[in-house]
């Protein structure tokens, strides 16, 4: 007997065949990517930056220098948009909470046994209201892989559900880790969970371990959040992150989100780069010289 869970899954017309998403992925770059190749652009994209330490070597002292860059950026190029949020593990919220001095400039925090998403459901709920509690705006999980393969989706969906109650007034991301779903089917399985379960946003990638962010999944992924808009007028933000880190990378998920949802998700309340590396990289473009900031 099919479950509440499949049964919604199965009623999703997006189009899982890998050959397809590929084609139509190449098609868009094809028709779009010079076109958006603009300073303008590049100003967006640089907004849209979820900024991350995410080190086993990050201290105190490390994550508060990386927080008063981002102080300075304000200083240094106050006619340039700054980044859209500082994305830190959940110990360094107050730190963050403390130095950040930009009020646009949200903070961000991995929570929920990142980035293996193995640990106590009790671990992952403490985690996050702690988090929470310490200052965090944002809170990014990962939703079970484990659990999702094994087809206990009930379980899936209960634990993000959960989380979601733990952020309180914070949003939610929920990291999908395509590299380890592989499959435009189980992508689109995982993206719909996801939105029911209650997530503000969905993110391709932790970037630790396997493979990031894909231009494929990221299509497979905003065709499931335009259908879950359509039948339920709630918008729910897209995240790639792993390996996202030259300006042609970040233009190719824009143009994306663009071509499949629109205008209108183009605000960095409904779309984020997760990166640590793109900020230098579109800054040398947007001032057009090579620029090493953050």
């Amino acid at each position: 007997m099919t479950d509440k869970y499949h049964e919604i899954v199965s009623l999703s017309k997006v189009n899982t065949d890998d050959n397809l998403v590929k084609a139509e992925v190449e098609k868009i770059l094809a028709d779009n990517m010079d076109a958006n190749r603009t300073t303008d652009v590049y100003k967006f994209l640089f907004n849209c930056i979820d900024l991350t330490t995410l080190n086993a070597t990050d201290s105190q002292q490390s994550v508060a220098r990386f927080t008063q860059r981002v102080n300075d950026f304000e200083n240094e190029h106050g006619d340039l948009p700054n980044v859209a949020a500082i994305c830190v593990y959940p110990c360094f919220t107050p730190v963050v909470r403390t130095v950040l001095d930009v009020t646009e400039v949200n903070i961000a925090a991995v929570s929920g046994g990142f980035p293996s998403s193995q640990t106590f459901p009790e671990v992952k709920v403490a985690e996050t209201a702690l988090a929470v509690e310490g200052g965090a705006d944002e809170i990014d999980i990962v939703l079970n892989i484990g659990n999702f393969l094994d087809g206990d989706w009930e379980e899936v969906c209960d634990e993000i559900s959960e989380l979601k109650h733990s952020c309180r007034d914070a949003h939610l991301k929920v990291i999908l880790e395509t590299g380890a779903l592989q499959t435009a089917e189980n992508i689109r399985a995982a993206s719909i969970l996801a939105m029911n379960s209650g997530a503000d946003f969905i993110k391709t990638s932790t970037g630790k371990g396997y493979p990031g962010a894909s231009l494929e999944a990221a299509y497979v992924m905003c065709q499931c959040i335009k259908e879950y808009h359509e039948k339920t007028g709630r918008m729910v933000g897209f995240k790639p992150a792993g390996g996202v880190s030259s300006t042609d990378d970040a233009l190719g998920y824009y143009c994306i989100v663009k071509h499949v949802l629109g205008e209108k998700w183009l605000d960095n309340e409904y779309f984020r780069l997760g990166a640590s590396r793109l900020a230098n990289n579109l800054l040398s473009d947007i001032l057009g010289t090579e620029t090493k900031f953050f």
